[in-house]
């Protein structure tokens, strides 16, 4: 077992953090106390595998985990392959779609690795909640249900905002809450953390460790990654719009760099170890500059510094010199010919509508650095096809 550290100003950094820390339940002076007791901690964050790879948004979680980890607490990831089949409806306004087994098996065969991009492995432990969940019976999951109120479940912020505009709710999204908290039964941690949007779920369970073991579960929960101006999350793995963990280097370099400017000291407090004086002097200096530090220092801490250079030096010789890429994809195809429209649909993997979209209404598509707005252009062997700032490909027969 790790040695458990107690010095007092450890303790009150991790307590008092309000970087990457939103809220502490019951309160910080009690997780204080839990930590000062000398006694190894359990904490788990659970995730349900809803893609393959995890995001930077992820990341203020495990950079709190990492400080736990620091102190000698045990750390679980939990892997939510059981109530990935349900669907959690956090943050959105309607039912979200669940996964079949496979898809959720295939989602989650690189969370380990990229969890130690940040986490020592060696002192987490990964679990599925599937070894327990799929073992209640209906007899038992009737005692769970019958300790969470209805009134309780319908305090739910997004249930609320649905009945008001007369959506529907279907039974399986109360469910889940009463799962997730189960979780926390079944490990009988000591607490749980998760982002603010999470809050609803992880208090639930706070009430049935207290329910059903008599104990007192501390809840953490952490700042989302969201645009200032908007509100809206910055990643979102439903939507499709984030950076990768499992992006390349210059992947990750490209995407920050295409960041909105008023996002920028957001990513670098919550995807970053970044010194906070730091960071303050960034936000007096050139926003530019400031992003080219942010998206460096990203690509460094997943790909180390050698291939944050090389990420650095494809992003200049490509969006400053308006140069090609140092490497650029080929695609086969079998005729001499073909009009642009079908070649963005089978390149893309993208429906003919995607694709007229791409070239009529965005005029995000060019050959030979030339903008196409024309379905029906003819491309050829040895063109060069550009969508958006970031894809290209040679044509080869």
């Amino acid at each position: 077992m790790a040695k458990v550290i107690t010095e007092e100003i450890k303790i009150q950094e991790l307590v008092n953090s309000t970087r990457y820390i939103d809220a502490i339940y019951p309160s910080r002076e009690f997780l204080g106390e839990r930590l000062k007791s000398g006694k190894q901690l359990s904490v788990y964050i659970g995730m349900d595998p809803t893609a393959p790879d995890l995001h930077l948004g992820h990341t203020t979680n495990f950079f709190v985990l990492k400080k736990f980890q620091e102190l000698g607490h045990r750390v679980i990831i939990l892997i939510g392959d059981f109530t990935a089949g349900i669907g959690d409806p956090t943050g959105k306004d309607e039912t979200r779609k669940p996964l079949t087994e496979k898809e959720i098996s295939e989602n989650s065969k690189t969370y380990m690795e990229q969890v130690g991009e940040i986490l020592d492995l060696n002192k987490t432990e990964f679990k599925q909640n599937s070894r327990w969940l799929k073992k209640i019976s209906l007899k038992g999951f009737i005692k769970i249900a019958s300790l969470v109120s209805v009134q309780q479940l319908l305090h739910r912020d997004m249930f609320k905002r649905r009945m008001k505009a007369g959506e529907s709710i279907a039974h399986h999204e109360f469910i889940y809450p009463l799962l997730q908290g189960y979780d926390s039964v079944a490990m009988n941690v000591d607490g749980e953390m998760g982002g603010r949007d999470q809050t609803f779920n992880m208090l639930i369970g706070r009430t049935l460790m207290e329910k059903l073991l008599n104990k007192d579960k501390f809840v953490v929960t952490t700042k989302l990654l969201e645009n200032p101006l908007t509100d809206k999350k910055l990643m979102s793995k439903s939507e499709g719009s984030y950076v990768s963990l499992l992006d390349s280097p210059q992947d990750m370099y490209s995407k920050v760099m295409a960041l909105p400017d008023e996002v920028v000291f957001a990513c670098f407090e919550l995807c970053t170890e970044i010194l906070t004086e730091r960071i303050n002097d960034l936000k007096s200096g050139n926003i530019l500059t400031a992003k080219h530090e942010l998206a460096f220092e990203i690509a460094k801490m997943y790909h180390r510094e050698k291939e944050a250079i090389k990420a650095r030096d494809e992003w200049d010789r490509v969006f400053s010199k308006k140069e090609l890429p140092s490497k650029i994809e080929e695609f086969e195809v079998k005729s001499g010919s073909m009009t642009l429209g079908v070649f963005i649909a089978g390149w893309l993997k993208v429906s003919n509508s995607e694709a007229k979209r791409l070239i009529g209404e965005q005029n995000a598509v060019r050959v030979n650095d030339n903008l196409i707005a024309d379905w029906n252009y003819e491309v050829k062997k040895g063109d060069t096809v550009q969508v958006g700032p970031r894809k290209f490909v040679k044509i080869k027969r």
